[in-house]
């Protein structure tokens, strides 16, 4: 076997995408540091795959996505693959259904999701970072979309959580400019939520997740459901407008009173 050959084999065995879980709170890892975690087309099938397992994991009530390595997020695409499987437009689209089978897996998880940014967080993984509910970063990420370097297109999908996300001024910046970033910009133009110092950063994310999962869940999802929703322009029907009130009729929400009323922390089930 060629050292090409045997290269290749490695990558291909490789868990491209690692789980791990605390309690209740799980952490995906997007895992090729050697990369600086730029996607190939595993990890994207593989990002896809986990995702949906850990939707429909109704004992979670919270995940992280990181990069392994702690140099990046992820650092875009693996360019150098896409001679072999992106190098036409009947490629482009086949490498596109794992892409959005990803994107589409976050943005629908019924759990909170957040993205933790650290270093570079470019192209696919800024795309994929738009998908989570909340983005912390800290002080050395770097952003930025420079697919006019090489000469590609965003993927509507992509380029709608991104407009949805910072607007149509900022993403066309983003995308006809391709200039990377600070962290502070990134929080300027509303890509992160916050920006934190590297050396507490990971401990705010998994304070902030644990925040999350103490919240009462099934909150969490109507949430995320409704402010979906409110997205779409078309008027809200009027049993959607009551659908709000069905929380009082929950075992949390009971739980939630009562342990208000006996100033002590409520214990959600999620029922």
């Amino acid at each position: 076997m060629s050292q090409g050959s045997q290269k290749d084999n490695q990558e291909n065995n490789k868990n491209t995408v690692l789980v791990w879980r605390d309690g209740d709170v799980a952490t995906v890892v997007l895992n090729r540091p050697e990369k600086l975690n730029a996607f190939n087309l595993s990890m994207w099938q593989d990002l896809g795959t986990v995702m949906l397992e850990l939707g429909s994991d109704e004992t979670l009530r919270c995940v992280v996505l990181r990069g392994a390595g702690g140099r990046a997020f992820a650092a875009g695409a693996d360019i150098a693959e896409f001679k072999k499987v992106r190098f036409s437009s009947e490629q482009a689209a086949d490498y596109s259904k794992p892409m959005d089978r990803a994107a589409d897996a976050i943005r629908d998880c019924p759990h909170p999701t957040l993205a933790f940014i650290e270093g570079a967080c470019m192209g696919g993984g800024l795309e994929i970072a738009a998908q989570c509910d909340l983005r912390i970063a800290n002080q050395s990420a770097k952003f930025g979309i420079p697919v006019n370097k090489i000469g590609n297109v965003l993927p509507y999908p992509a380029m709608i959580a991104l407009v949805d996300l910072v607007g149509r001024s900022v993403t066309m910046e983003l995308l006809l400019e391709g200039r990377i970033f600070s962290a502070e910009e990134a929080y300027t133009k509303g890509l992160v939520g916050r920006v934190v110092e590297d050396n507490i950063a990971e401990a705010e994310v998994y304070n902030s997740a644990r925040r999350i999962a103490e919240g009462a869940p099934l909150v969490a999802r109507w949430h995320k459901k409704h402010a979906t929703r409110v997205q779409n322009p078309s008027p809200l029907t009027a049993e959607e407008l009551t659908q709000p009130f069905l929380c009082c009729d929950t075992e949390d929400y009971k739980e939630g009173i009562a342990a208000f009323l006996e100033k002590r922390k409520p214990q959600f089930k999620g029922k």
